[in-house]
């Protein structure tokens, strides 16, 4: 209700205000500002001319900048946004991704549709992520363990309106070996409508991690012929002699991601896009 509506005698009855509560600004916390409505996660605090600033990153990589202080929301609800108190963690209700957090819901029994990525790391590195998401939707991430046979097993799974399949595949760029395996994937019965094939241009999804959550500038480019991940276990100093090394050297890098403004933007719009994919139905 606007004010020209209120009578005198409802404008003295109106309560005042609420004083919103202060937050604690920390790497991480998912805020949206007010007046724009842009939402986003913390990356870091600055300081300019004895003012705090916060830098926030949204879903699909935008960076701004706003002054810290009143003019927040989480969940709608309005807050003050104030310095960082040493050894103290916000109580964020978003999830790792950035969607609004449900709480404790149960997850949903699992739908006939599927997320397909190519291995166990993709796996773990989505269901890190979007984990929270996808239980509420009733959706499962499978890995694959190689995509040579992908049409076979596209055609396996019998794609329908209510049996969709979204893939996830590294190395996804024109000519390259997976750009004719999707091509012959697609052409399945039923997959026109009801699969969709999105990759992502890293040798490895390791490097959907910024470099700069791990501490470099850039990731080490590993000449071609040489293993990629043992190649770039070494260069990052990481045991890299088998399998295991590799499989340890992987759960380090994992341990350093924590929401989606640890990984480039570039993967975050297509897992969204096979997750809307999948759920369009429902």
């Amino acid at each position: 209700m606007h004010w020209e509506q209120w009578g005198p005698s409802e404008i003295s009855r109106k309560p005042a205000p609420s004083v919103p509560r202060q937050v604690a600004a920390a790497r991480g916390l998912v805020i949206e500002d007010a007046a724009s409505s842009f939402t986003g996660a913390i990356l870091r605090i600055e300081k300019s001319g004895g003012i705090h600033l916060i830098v926030l990153e949204g879903p699909k990589g935008t960076i701004r900048s706003f002054p810290m202080g009143p003019g927040f929301m989480i969940d709608g609800q309005p807050i003050e946004l104030v310095p960082p108190i040493s050894g103290t963690k916000p109580q964020s209700k978003r999830t790792a991704s950035g969607s609004r957090s449900v709480g404790q819901q149960r997850a949903k029994v699992a739908k006939a549709s599927r997320i397909w990525v190519e291995g166990v790391h993709d796996a773990e590195l989505v269901e890190k992520i979007w984990g929270d998401d996808l239980r509420v939707e009733g959706i499962v991430v499978e890995p694959l363990h190689g995509i040579d046979d992908l049409a076979s097993a596209v055609k396996q799974f019998r794609p329908g309106p209510n049996r969709r399949l979204a893939v996830l595949l590294d190395h996804l760029v024109a000519g390259a070996k997976e750009d004719y395996i999707a091509s012959e994937a697609m052409k399945v019965p039923g997959a026109k409508d009801n699969v969709l094939i999105v990759g992502h241009p890293y040798v490895d999804i390791w490097q959907a991690i910024k470099p700069e959550v791990l501490g470099l500038k850039a990731w080490p480019t590993i000449p071609r012929g040489e293993d990629w991940k043992t190649g770039m276990l070494a260069r990052l100093g990481l045991p890299n002699q088998n399998a295991r090394d590799i499989g340890l050297g992987w759960k380090k890098l994992l341990s350093r991601v924590n929401n989606f403004t640890d990984l480039e933007s570039t993967l975050l719009g297509r897992v969204e896009h096979m997750i809307d994919f999948v759920t369009v139905h429902e």
